[in-house]
């Protein structure tokens, strides 16, 4: 029990609940105003941040209640009540091991939506057949929270897969899960597509960042920096196809980024589309500069390369390993299947130092 209350004290100074409390009674101030409503963009960060905080201050709150009472229980309790009192403690346990998680999303805009990005490799069909594999687990991942997908753009491979797909997660703490899977991803088999059965390497990036709400993106690309084209979507056939050429891809030149959005029928909208994604993503690469900066003039040392190959999936020998954080898990179709759980909650730790980093190297 003496643990159960010293893990609990340690939460309140970390997740600085004292701070959180006054922040979120400031927020309820501001909701209670009517003219808040008058400004939407306002209104939702205020009401998705107090949220947040409520989430967290109540349930601290509630744990600290429920704790203190099992503590003076357990202080009258004989055997016999102990030994029934065990089950309720165990209960709290997982609650303090819930509440402990929300110390993890330590990055900005972890409430956000994700926007996710899967490129295939050079290694043609197999390569592909790869990156699609990876964006169906990622697809099934979300299914299985109930979070709604929402597919910008996919590029089919010539004989499977994709040769890429962009994607909007949207539910609670999309982008904050979803950020530990941002980097390349490697993958070892027996071929299907080799007719002498031998084994292949293939490789796919993923790129996540947040759907940051439009006020707080300030960025203004000129018309001069876009090259703007247009292309039929892809899609089912049938009375379903897409005769038109409505998609859009815009190419920022000055960085190369291209964007592409074959969401809609309307050529219009899938430009709007295209050019916000493209905006997220080049403040994304803004805000990390600012981060690495930062942590630079602290003296700090990250081990945190975006860029890295961060997981091996093995099939013909049944595992995957993520080799920053030295998690193995032996169910590989599982894991393809969208059970991620364990992957992403190590990678959290390990993006909030709380994970020991592994060496990055592969085993074969």
């Amino acid at each position: 029990m003496q643990e159960l209350l010293e893990k609990l004290a340690s939460l309140r100074e970390y997740l600085d609940i004292p701070g959180k409390t006054r922040r979120l009674n400031e927020l309820d101030r501001e909701l209670s105003d009517p003219a808040l409503w008058n400004n939407a963009g306002r209104a939702r960060q205020v009401t998705q941040e107090a949220g947040t905080l409520r989430r967290v201050v109540e349930g601290y709150q509630g744990l600290q209640a429920d704790v203190s009472g099992l503590a003076e229980m357990l202080e009258i309790a004989d055997d016999e009540d102990r030994e029934l009192l065990a089950e309720e403690q165990e209960g709290i346990q997982a609650r303090v091991d819930d509440l402990y998680r929300e110390t993890l999303f330590t990055m900005k805009h972890a409430d956000a939506p994700a926007i996710v990005r899967v490129k295939s490799g050079a290694g043609g069909t197999e390569s592909q057949d790869w990156a699609g594999m990876l964006t169906r687990m990622f697809m099934r991942w979300a299914e299985r929270h109930g979070y709604k997908v929402e597919l910008i753009d996919q590029q089919d491979g010539e004989q499977a897969g994709v040769l890429g797909a962009e994607f909007i997660i949207r539910g609670e703490r999309a982008y904050g899960m979803t950020a530990p899977e941002h980097g390349v991803h490697r993958l070892v088999r027996v071929s299907p597509f080799d007719s002498n059965n031998r084994r292949h390497t293939s490789f796919a990036s993923v790129d996540v960042v947040p759907q940051v709400p439009e006020e707080e993106i300030n960025i203004h690309i000129p018309d001069s920096d876009l090259r703007r084209d247009v292309f039929r979507s892809q899609g089912a056939g049938g009375q379903g196809v897409n005769t038109t050429d409505s998609a859009v891809r815009l190419t920022h030149l000055p960085t190369g980024i291209a964007v592409a959005s074959q969401q809609t029928r309307s050529q219009i909208k899938n430009h709007e589309i295209a050019l916000q994604i493209l905006k997220q993503r080049l403040y994304d690469i803004e805000a990390r500069k600012r981060e690495e900066e930062e942590a630079k003039a602290r003296g700090e040392q990250k081990k945190i390369e975006w860029g890295s190959q961060i997981r091996s999936y093995v099939l013909d020998k049944q595992y995957v390993k993520d080799h920053r954080t030295g998690v193995m898990k032996h169910n590989p179709d599982d894991v393809l299947d969208g059970d991620l759980d364990d992957l992403m909650w190590a990678g959290l730790e390990w993006m909030a130092g709380k994970r020991v980093a592994e060496d990055a190297g592969v085993d074969e």
